[in-house]
């Protein structure tokens, strides 16, 4: 396996940022490096770089898959990138083992990049050769589900042949099966899944249990103590479950009562903030007493604090995916679709899920978890049982013109 990794920070930077984050307790997820580099909510600027207004959809073929040849069975090798501290890596640093592992089963020499910081960013960085018909230098890559129905609908993405993906097509867990934006998973298969839900620190509340969005917002004794999170699609999302609106099948009028009710919160200030991942450290503190909070985050807290609790709404949940796409112009496409299958496996996803603790979409995973650390395979936030899995709801997918209204909406809203 073969590893380039630009502008990485030092163990030395790392550390730092681990203490800032964790109080010197956990580990640094791969959100939390995001949401440390200030990447939160997008901006109405970011969003018009985003519209693609103007620029032509890549040539299709017949199916509908943007055209590219495919030398993976001449060329046994793979360029693949992904975000910051999202792969299992030894103890020493030195290998990644479930690409090693890969490398010696296949013969297939994984170019490795953690090159991906940021949605926006990345875009902007590949979109220019995507545009003009050019490969990205890219065979396989990690985005947030937003974005992978962008680049979907735009034919800069290469389809997926099922017939490779045996592992990933029996194994994918139901609640990610058919997302809006890619149904039947055609074009995408994903790396994990994002669940946003309520923490509260019980010393912070006096022990009282926090488990809904009408208590964030309406709880005189968490007056001034309460977190909402920067990503729209997070904060409107459950606010419009608690709401009793579907985030997969909103209006335009739920979405303003959304807006208007988390209004009253930050004018009345019930609402001490909207934070990106720094919500760790004040929760871990104490000084926000209840928050949302993204799932990866809470466990990482936990470890270091038992005061930290979680609780997923009866109203229900949200759940988003960081997703495996083959870009437009790739020059490896069966390749790519044999590691997306290989990280199908139950082992190998238990290998993975154990490092970077987020939500495993691989059904049968629970038993090979269970081999690694039990906690963990017990942990409804890293294996959702039946009944968290049917309290999951996603955020459908937005026209260009929805995206940039209500992300203006919001960015008005968590500004004041």
């Amino acid at each position: 396996m073969e590893q380039f990794e630009p502008d990485r920070p030092s163990a030395a930077q790392l550390a730092a940022m681990r203490r800032s984050l964790t109080g010197g307790r956990g580990a640094l997820t791969r959100r939390s490096l995001l949401r440390a580099s200030g990447a939160g909510a997008l901006t109405v600027g970011a969003l018009a770089g985003l519209t693609a207004c103007g620029i032509p959809p890549a040539k299709r073929s017949a199916e509908g898959a943007a055209a590219a040849d495919d030398f993976s069975a001449k060329e046994k090798e793979l360029v693949f990138s992904n975000w910051t501290e999202y792969m299992d890596i030894s103890d020493d640093e030195k290998s990644r083992p479930t690409l090693a592992a890969f490398t010696k089963r296949t013969g297939i020499k994984v170019k490795y990049t953690e090159d991906i910081n940021d949605n926006v960013e990345f875009f902007g960085k590949i979109r220019p050769q995507l545009a003009a018909g050019q490969p990205t230098g890219r065979d396989l890559i990690v985005v947030t589900d937003w974005l992978a129905a962008r680049m979907i609908r735009l034919g800069w993405a290469q389809k997926l042949d099922p017939s490779k993906l045996p592992h990933a097509f029996a194994n994918l867990s139901p609640q990610f099966r058919s997302p809006d934006w890619d149904p039947g998973r055609a074009y995408s298969y994903p790396w994990t899944g994002i669940s946003t839900v309520i923490a509260y620190n019980s010393k912070a509340t006096g022990g009282k249990k926090v488990d809904s969005v009408t208590q964030l917002l309406d709880d005189p004794s968490l007056k001034g103590r309460v977190g909402f999170l920067t990503e729209m699609r997070d904060t409107v999302g459950m606010t419009m479950l608690d709401l009793g609106k579907d985030p997969a099948t909103f209006t335009t009028a739920d979405y303003d009562a959304a807006i208007a009710r988390l209004r009253k919160g930050v004018d009345k200030k019930q609402i001490r903030r909207f934070t990106g991942n720094d919500y760790t450290s004040d929760l871990d503190k104490g000084d926000l007493a209840a928050c949302l909070a993204w799932a990866g985050d809470v466990i990482q807290l936990q470890a270091g604090n038992p005061d930290i609790k979680f609780a997923i709404p009866a109203a229900g949940y949200l759940t988003s995916t960081d997703n495996l796409l083959v870009p437009a112009g790739a020059r490896h496409r069966g390749n790519a679709e044999k590691l997306i299958d290989y990280y199908y496996e139950p082992p190998v996803a238990a290998q993975l899920a154990a490092y970077i603790n987020y939500v495993c979409p691989v059904d049968g995973v629970q038993d090979e978890l269970a081999k690694i650390d039990p906690a963990l395979a017990a942990n409804p936030l890293i294996v959702p049982d039946k009944a968290m899995a049917k309290k999951s709801h996603a955020f459908r997918s937005l026209s260009n013109e929805e995206e940039t209204a209500f992300e203006e909406k919001f960015a008005k809203l968590i500004g004041s």
